[in-house]
C-alpha cells in the first residue's frame, strides 16, 4: 500500500511539472476602482470599512467599548494612587504640549478628510488620544478630570456609539445618502459622519482609559 501512496504522489507532482492550469477568460477587473466606484470616495479603505465590511466594523467599535467597560472594572476595587509621574522640566513640557498640537490637528484632518486621502476615523481617534495622553504627562491630573467632567465626555462618547450603530443599521438595510461629486468634501454619503463619529469615539474613550490609569497606576 506504501508504494501505491508514494506512486500517487510522484504521478501528482509530474501532473503539476508537466501540465498547465488553462488560463481563465474574463475581463480585467480592478477591485479598488470598484470600491471607489460603489462607495463613492477615493479612499478605498474607508469605503471597505464603511461599506463592504461594515458588520466588521461595528463589532470593533463595540469591541473597544467593551474593553473600556472592562478597564473600568478591574480598577475600580483599587485604591487611587497618591503618586503621580509626570514631566517637571520645561523643555519636555514645551515639546510635549507641541506635539499633542499637532497631534490634535491631525486627529481633525483625518476626521474629515478620512474618505478623500490616507486615514479615517481609527486614525484620528488614535492621534487624538496620542494628543489627550501627551497633555496628561504634562498637566495636573485634577485639571484633566475636571475638564473631563465638565464637558460632559462620558455622554458624548456614548452618544457616538450610538449614533454610528443607528447610521449603520440604516446604511446595512440598504439605505444610503447620495455619493456626491468623487473627490469633493462632501461626498461618500455616509461615510464622512462615520469616520467623524468614530474618531470621536475611539478619542474620548482612549481619555476615559488614561485618567482611569492615571488615578489607579499614577499615569500609563
Amino acid at each position: 500500500m506504501k508504494w501505491v501512496y508514494i506512486a500517487a504522489g510522484i504521478a501528482l507532482f509530474v501532473k503539476m511539472l508537466l501540465m498547465s492550469n488553462p488560463a481563465p477568460e474574463w475581463e480585467e477587473i480592478s477591485l479598488v476602482e470598484s470600491i471607489v466606484k460603489d462607495s463613492g470616495v477615493p479612499n478605498a479603505v474607508s469605503g471597505i470599512i464603511f461599506r463592504n465590511r461594515l458588520y466588521d466594523t461595528i463589532f470593533e467599535v463595540v469591541v473597544f467599548t467593551i474593553a473600556i467597560v472592562g478597564a473600568k472594572f478591574l480598577l475600580a476595587d483599587e485604591q487611587p494612587t497618591e503618586t503621580v509621574y509626570q514631566f517637571s522640566d520645561g523643555p519636555s513640557i514645551v515639546l510635549a504640549r507641541l506635539g499633542a498640537t499637532i497631534a490634535a490637528l491631525v486627529s481633525i484632518e483625518l476626521a474629515i478628510r478620512g474618505h478623500l486621502s490616507p486615514g479615517g476615523g481609527f486614525a484620528a481617534g488614535v492621534a487624538g488620544g496620542t494628543a489627550i495622553g501627551l497633555i496628561a504627562i504634562t498637566s495636573s491630573s485634577e485639571w484633566m478630570e475636571g475638564i473631563y467632567q465638565r464637558w460632559h465626555a462620558a455622554t458624548w462618547e456614548k452618544v457616538s456609539l450610538l449614533i454610528f450603530i443607528v447610521l449603520a443599521v440604516i446604511t446595512l438595510v440598504g439605505f444610503e445618502l447620495p455619493h456626491g461629486e468623487l473627490g469633493t468634501l462632501v461626498s461618500g454619503g455616509l461615510i464622512p459622519l462615520f469616520n467623524i463619529l468614530v474618531a470621536i469615539k475611539v478619542a474620548l474613550g482612549s481619555w476615559a482609559v488614561i485618567l482611569l490609569f492615571i488615578r489607579y497606576r499614577g499615569l500609563l
